[in-house]
């Protein structure tokens, strides 16, 4: 008999890649992949456990799909990821319905666990080291659009900021050689992929711990000389290992996105030394002007940390005033999570969650108008355009430019009478702004 398996991934895309590759090994194992959790026989959920509210959402989804098998539709459900990596003993005896709990560098045992519990029901907790070396060479199933791939480089992090608990889920860095990376970015475009995403826990750290020395700029150089790829789009990287070279050479290099995801969490130095965050505003501040000198049209995304143990609201006001003052031309803000087992939960003075809401508001209500500003700016200009959707029942197509990543960016709308494709290139220039989005017109509609 041919089970089919639902896999529902929650938390970030270096999750979303373990949960491709945890598809293509139960499809090498003949499991029949299906969208649809209703008709499944084996239900998979990839879990994060990052802060409070995406435990909560792993709990919460959990818990839906769990009804399934309650009433027979689903005979299996297996729990990966963070979440289990975190709490797999707690959670055996608290969800009894959970068939396996898989740790985070053992989804690669995903289709034997499974094979086992359809023959015998017999529970499993599967915790490896969360420092092992994971095989990131195996193949995958995309759960992104066909143009489009994450491409992870290391798994791990080493940087032991007290506010964060990733090191002990996923281990100490380990970066991938850069044959691997390469062979596996050949093999994405011949699929088709024409933007490549390269994810870390810290890109920026690439190549440290395996060659001695930052090897990011080399292993981006050699990405852009393969033939098929449009689009370049870094993320994670950490402004006090951003050097000359990497602004460089997303200067001059045409593939690489002029676009920089830049998390500095905080800009108080007394705040960010309690973060253990290696750098200061000052450093953080000439990092900004060098790309900025460099590169004049790069985009600058960066994520914020408010309500981080005791913060004062002069920490907090400058921190809103440095927001004015840089004008980030995307911004994201978390309220400070609460995590045990991190330095920063055992620290005094934590902040009630009414004044981090407060405070978040605040600075997404400045950043919205800076936003909009920004959109503004770009009225009458031309850009190169990735369709990726049309809206049902119109002729307006959903599109992104360079400075947009997926999911956590806005949208170009544009209006097209001649049929495009998803995937597909073409030139638009923007007409009118919305905070976040833009509104443009098709001028050339060739693909490439």
């Amino acid at each position: 008999m041919n089970f089919k398996i639902y896999l529902e991934t929650l938390g970030c895309s270096k999750n979303q890649v373990d949960s491709e590759i945890m598809l293509a090994i139960l499809k090498e194992h003949n499991y029949i992949l299906t969208t649809n959790k209703y008709e499944s026989d084996v239900i998979v959920v990839n879990t994060c456990g990052f802060i409070e509210s995406a435990k909560q959402e792993s709990i919460d989804t959990i818990l839906e799909l769990s009804q399934l098998k309650e009433v027979g539709m689903c005979k299996v459900l297996v729990v990966t990821g963070c979440l289990s990596q975190r709490y797999s003993r707690e959670l055996s005896e608290e969800l009894p319905e959970v068939d396996a709990f898989i740790g985070t560098t053992n989804f690669k045992d995903i289709a034997r666990i499974v094979n086992n519990l359809l023959k015998n029901k017999k529970k499993t907790i599967a915790l490896g080291n969360v420092d092992d070396v994971v095989d990131y060479d195996l193949p995958r199933v995309l759960t992104t659009p066909s143009y489009s791939a994450y491409l992870k480089i290391a798994e791990g992090c080493d940087n032991h900021c007290t506010y964060c608990i990733i090191p002990k889920l996923r281990g100490k860095y380990r970066s991938r050689p850069i044959e691997k990376i390469i062979k596996e970015a050949k093999k994405l475009t011949s699929q088709g992929v024409k933007e490549l995403i390269i994810i870390a826990q810290d890109t920026t750290r690439y190549g440290k711990d395996l060659y001695g020395n930052y090897q990011l700029v080399e292993l981006l150089d050699s990405l852009s000389k393969i033939e098929g790829i449009n689009w370049i789009r870094l993320q994670y990287s950490y402004p006090d290992i951003i050097s000359d070279e990497l602004i460089e050479l997303i200067s001059r290099n045409k593939k690489i996105c002029k676009y920089i995801d830049m998390p500095i969490q905080h800009c108080n130095n007394k705040i960010l030394k309690m973060m253990n965050r290696t750098t200061t505003r000052e450093h953080i501040l000439n990092t900004i002007k060098k790309i900025r000198k460099r590169i004049p049209d790069a985009t600058l995304r960066t994520s914020l940390i408010v309500g981080f143990p005791g913060e004062t609201d002069d920490q907090f006001n400058e921190l809103l005033e440095f927001v004015k003052i840089i004008e980030f031309d995307k911004l994201g803000v978390f309220t400070y999570s609460l995590e045990e087992d991190t330095p920063a939960a055992k620290l005094p003075n934590q902040i009630p969650e009414e004044v981090k809401m407060l405070r978040m508001d605040k600075i997404m209500e400045v950043q919205k108008n800076i936003s909009l500003k920004k959109n503004m700016d770009k009225i009458g200009k031309i850009y190169d355009i990735l369709i990726e959707e049309k809206v049902e029942d119109d002729n307006i197509y959903v599109g992104r430019t360079e400075y947009d990543a997926p999911e956590v960016d806005g949208v170009v709308y544009v209006r097209s009478d001649t049929k495009l494709n998803e995937g597909q290139f073409v030139k638009s220039k923007i007409v009118d702004a919305l905070e976040y989005d833009l509104i443009g017109e098709i001028i050339n509609e060739s693909s490439k």
